[in-house]
């Protein structure tokens, strides 16, 4: 049974049918972002604190009434979702806040919070009767929906920018996908991806451009809520590189707060790198969206053109957040804290929400008394490269107990000076 009851454009609020397989506005045309909009008061009867109660679907296929797809195929999927949300103890000791929350999303079948995403994906072309799906990605998405593709028994065409970590361009080939590397960055890998996707006829998993994705991605915020037991904390900081998934979390939210079963919507904190942050300049600058420099080691957020900004951009405005970029120097440190204060090994990507937390401490966003939820989008060993800049060599020494003993004793002598 579907509650869904319409598309509505971002840009000029027309809605349509959403029986109709509409991508993007038809009057808009590619930036007019189409959203899903539900019918709550269907859904209030249908899902409430019962509903969870009685589940024994342990993943993001708990939600299946709040997500635009048919139930037929689920059954066949990877686990997605249901990752664990974890009391940070010792981080927010260290940094002085009342209560922190750390959502591992690098514990999803191709370790990255894109699975709930390329999961819907990979379930409506196989309900449309797609044999191909496609996408433009710097690495996550296409890992993720090369995985779920090759599990469900679809081809994956992905196109890549040549500077794509080697982690994730070895889980894309492993996946046995046909990967396209383009000789560009992000814009021009995204504009090609286009342009095959419509010569071809591939089923289009572009995140910003489908609207269904950001429906798999809100599972995140409602998992969050759930595992909260539907008090969910002040602020939830995300990662943002295109925007989507700052949208999708709102969105899950939202949904929620529809439907009665949360009575807030936490404050989202969109976090840049310095290296590539149109929505912060755009923000700081009180400007229409331009195009930034893709210049980061946050390679999943390295997005100077956002396809996304208008849905991004009202979730931090309608949840009253907040904007803020850190430095990459800042990124590599936080991997360093966060593995080895909580055990946790997140990606550049997915570690940079950590750094703006960080950051919105020190400049008063947020305050220490405030609760917060960090997600960690992605696992540090998709880019083990940059991981090594976010650690020092270790120590080689011969095979004899003396030496071992002399650099142990050096060791502590430095810890207690």
């Amino acid at each position: 049974m579907s509650f869904v009851k319409q598309y509505r454009c971002t840009l000029c609020n027309q809605t349509y049918d959403s029986q109709k397989p509409l991508l993007t506005c038809p009057d808009c045309g590619e930036k007019g972002i189409l959203d899903i909009e539900y019918d709550y008061q269907a859904l209030k009867k249908f899902v409430d604190l019962n509903y969870f109660k009685n589940q024994d679907e342990y993943s993001m296929w708990r939600y299946a009434p709040l997500l635009p797809i048919e139930i037929k195929h689920i059954g066949q999927m990877l686990k997605i979702g249901w990752t664990p949300l974890y009391r940070a103890n010792r981080l927010e000791k260290s940094l002085g806040l009342h209560e922190l929350y750390v959502k591992d999303e690098g514990l999803n079948p191709s370790a990255s919070l894109k699975d709930r995403a390329s999961g819907v994906a990979v379930l409506k072309a196989l309900e449309l009767g797609y044999h191909t799906v496609s996408c433009s990605s710097t690495g996550n998405a296409a890992s993720s929906l090369a995985c779920h593709a090759a599990h469900m028994g679809l081809k994956s065409v992905i196109f890549v920018p040549k500077r794509a970590p080697i982690g994730k361009l070895n889980q894309l080939l492993i996946y046995g996908s046909n990967v396209i590397s383009v000789d560009g960055d992000y814009k021009d890998t995204f504009q090609l991806s286009k342009v095959a996707i419509d010569h071809y006829g591939w089923y289009n998993r572009n995140a910003a451009i489908n609207p269904i994705l950001v429906e798999g991605k809100k599972t995140v915020a409602l998992e969050i809520a759930e595992q909260l037991k539907f008090m969910p904390t002040d602020w939830v900081c995300v990662s943002v590189g295109d925007g989507c998934t700052i949208a999708s979390v709102y969105k899950g939210f939202y949904d929620l707060f529809q439907l009665g079963l949360i009575d807030k919507i936490p404050q989202l904190l969109g976090v840049q790198s310095t290296g590539c942050s149109p929505f912060v300049d755009a923000d700081m600058t009180a400007s229409p969206l331009k195009e930034a420099e893709e210049n980061t080691i946050a390679d999943s957020i390295s997005v100077g053109i956002p396809r996304n900004p208008i849905k991004a951009q009202q979730a931090v405005l309608n949840s009253k957040g907040a904007w803020i970029a850190v430095t990459d120097e800042h990124i590599l440190k936080s991997m360093k804290k966060l593995g080895s204060k909580e055990g946790i090994f997140g990606e550049p990507a997915g570690v940079t929400a950590l750094a703006g937390l960080e950051e919105a401490l020190k400049t008063g966003i947020i305050k220490p008394n405030e609760s917060v939820t960090v997600i960690m989008t992605g696992n540090g060993l998709k880019d083990p490269l940059n991981a090594q800049k976010a650690v020092k060599a270790p120590v080689i020494l011969k095979p004899k107990l003396e030496d071992l003993e002399r650099y142990m004793k050096e060791k502590g002598d430095k810890r207690h000076a």
